[in-house]
């Protein structure tokens, strides 16, 4: 018994940091994207975080490495979410379809944050370059299964199938509503078909 209270003890020390941690970044974007990036102070976000600024330090040196630690969890998470979506089913098409339009509806819903000193920020960093590559990679290995199967053409070559249907898609950012972001996603798709 008393050999599991250290485990305890650092489990419980590591989720209060973790949910510090979250605060943190979810406080300091907040405040970006209401007061601008260079109005956002780490006094600021210490204060409406509710600790203090040593501690705040501890945690991050300055109000960049904030936003910028917020981003990468934002891209691994979607990351991760299109990695899910995409392998709950088995069909080509189907897969290719779903991962499309979550990746769409994803930029959609980012809308927000497009064409700000804030988004220009966030995108100009490794980061985003990685990310990019990865879901490139994605969507090119879903293009060559569908090929494969006969559902997407092959008289393209996957890669630029890819990066036609990653340009395609941001424009799902300045798109009015879910419904037209959809659409997109059949209109992109179309292009895809074998004859196309």
């Amino acid at each position: 018994m008393l050999s599991a209270l250290p485990k305890l003890w650092t489990e419980t020390v590591e989720a209060h940091r973790r949910e510090v941690r979250d605060a943190i970044l979810e406080t300091a974007v907040t405040l970006a994207a209401e007061r601008g990036l260079r109005s956002v102070t780490m006094s600021q976000i210490a204060e409406e975080t509710g600790i203090g600024r040593a501690t705040l330090y501890k945690y991050f040196p300055g109000v960049e490495e904030i936003l910028l630690a917020w981003h990468e969890r934002q891209i691994s998470t979607h990351l991760e979410y299109l990695a899910a979506v995409r392998d709950q089913t088995r069909d080509p098409r189907e897969r290719l379809a779903t991962v499309l339009e979550a990746y769409a509806l994803i930029s959609y819903e980012a809308h927000g944050y497009h064409d700000t000193e804030f988004a220009a920020f966030l995108h100009r960093h490794k980061h985003v370059a990685r990310a990019r590559r990865r879901l490139h990679e994605m969507i090119r290995e879903l293009l060559a299964e569908g090929a494969e199967n006969g559902d997407v053409r092959d008289d393209v070559a996957p890669d630029e199938l890819a990066t036609y249907c990653l340009h395609a898609l941001t424009a799902a950012s300045s798109l009015p509503s879910k419904a037209a972001v959809r659409r997109l996603v059949s209109v992109t798709l179309a292009g895809f078909t074998p004859g196309a």
